[in-house]
């Protein structure tokens, strides 16, 4: 075995975002950084998951713009969506990322080791035959896609996302079991790209994490779409056939599609290596961890997907810039979990910030409700959107929610977890002004209604 002969102050096992982030942050602040990835920094999100679909994403609305010219009296028509060009586009994107990630961390000095690592003491993460020690170590090994029990993955017929964002054709249909996140915006692309897709999802509604008035906009929006969707539908098993696949769902029901993406959420990368023999506490896999995201074990940390709650790129960053500024002593105030934005990229967007309205129903009774339609909007009437930005108030209190729907809305987010993060009052951003004609201004809008001081307001 053979062991570098320097400590550094920071070990990190994993490259993706919680552990990059933490990597860049640390050196910034004088600290001795390694970490250590077995694939490519950036991990899932740079390129299996948050960059390159959004970039599916894009190519999607463009393939809808040209489909629709004729109703803003321009005369277009979609002659055909090239997933090899598509593809191109979308690769192109990731590797000017990666290639300016790798160059943001040679240029801070951070120690890069590839390969598998494995933790194996407090202090120590071994890779291959080399041990690295670190005074303190972060965990940052990321998640992979989960499947339900007797449900194997083929990558061709019965795939994962991953295996969505390499296809090189548009499936004519598809089976998509999921309805959350990953399952709802894979179903807008492949339908504006001329897949048909019906969603299959066992609880009550399309992406159930979100407020219940969202959710039922959503489906709204996607049955005007001609995206079909069972929800209270368990799946119950898939066959092979020459031509795809036939998926049963409870009842009897069977679906015939080309494929069947697996899309029922994702799970902790935390087997074989080694934090449990050392004595990281583990619940169902995720690793526990406190307000300063210490696992159970002292020095050991633990950042991103692996850490119960929100799985979500900029969780694991702003976690990992927490703990970094921790162990320089800088005393960071620990990070409100229903502070964290969510945006669901689909047509239109889902975006909020915030308790839902159910949860703060429980959490303090009696609360003030606001839905401001973006009829009223005019940006929104220009783009042709419908959709809504709902408020909710603690009593006499504090705006604790803010939920919206309709295209674009996700760049509204950033104002929206101000709001709630800053525990602004309705009456302290009515006064502040939002350029006209914007989307930005149905928040303002929304705001003043709630003061009691309605102009644009429907009902």
């Amino acid at each position: 075995m053979t062991e570098t002969g320097t400590t550094y102050d920071l070990v990190i096992l994993g490259g993706g975002s919680g552990g990059y982030a933490a990597a860049l942050r640390a050196a910034t602040l004088g600290l001795s950084v390694a970490m250590v990835e077995k694939d490519k920094v950036g991990g899932t999100c740079l390129h299996r998951g948050c960059i390159p679909t959004k970039a599916l994403l894009h190519a999607a609305e463009i393939a809808d713009s040209a489909r629709e010219g004729e109703q803003f009296g321009v005369r277009t028509t979609l002659e055909g969506v090239d997933m090899g060009g598509v593809n191109k586009y979308k690769d192109g994107v990731v590797d000017r990322l990666f290639k300016g990630l790798q160059g943001q961390l040679k240029a801070r000095r951070v120690t890069v080791i590839e390969g598998e690592g494995r933790l194996t003491s407090p202090t120590t993460v071994q890779v291959g035959d080399t041990t690295y020690t670190g005074r303190n170590i972060i965990l940052a090994s990321g998640s992979y896609s989960r499947s339900l029990p007797g449900l194997e993955l083929d990558g061709h017929r019965v795939i994962a996302s991953e295996h969505a964002l390499t296809l090189d054709r548009v499936p004519e249909s598809a089976v998509i079991l999921g309805g959350g996140v990953i399952g709802v915006e894979f179903a807008s692309a492949w339908t504006s790209f001329g897949t048909r897709v019906t969603i299959v999802e066992a609880l009550p509604r399309l992406v159930p994490a979100e407020d219940a008035d969202c959710s039922k906009a959503l489906e709204r929006a996607f049955r005007k779409r001609k995206i079909a969707f069972k929800t209270g539908t368990p799946f119950e098993s898939v066959s092979l056939t020459d031509s795809g696949v036939q998926v049963r769902v409870a009842g009897g029901e069977v679906i015939e599609a080309e494929v069947l993406l697996v899309a029922v959420g994702r799970g902790p990368n935390t087997t074989g290596l080694g934090y449990e023999e050392v004595g990281v506490a583990l619940d169902r896999g995720f690793v526990t961890v406190d307000s300063t995201l210490q696992t159970s074990v002292p020095g050991v940390y633990a950042v991103g997907d692996i850490v119960p709650g929100l799985q979500l790129a900029h969780r694991g960053f702003q976690q990992g810039i927490f703990v970094a500024e921790h162990l320089a002593g800088l005393a960071p105030t620990p990070i409100d979990e229903a502070g964290i934005p969510r945006v669901t990229y689909s047509e239109p967007e889902v975006a909020s910030v915030g308790l839902t309205e159910e949860q703060a129903r429980s959490q303090y009774g009696d609360v003030e409700i606001l839905n401001y339609n973006l009829g009223g909007n005019g940006k929104s009437q220009i783009l042709k959107t419908a959709g809504f930005v709902k408020l909710v108030r603690a009593p006499g209190g504090a705006v604790v929610g803010l939920h919206m729907v309709g295209s674009r809305v996700g760049e509204l987010i950033g104002e929206a977890q101000l709001i709630y993060n800053w525990e602004a009052y309705p009456a302290d951003v009515a006064p502040l002004v939002h350029a006209h004609p914007t989307q930005t201004e149905a928040l303002g809008e929304a705001h003043l209604a709630l003061a009691g001081k309605p102009l644009h307001f429907h009902d």
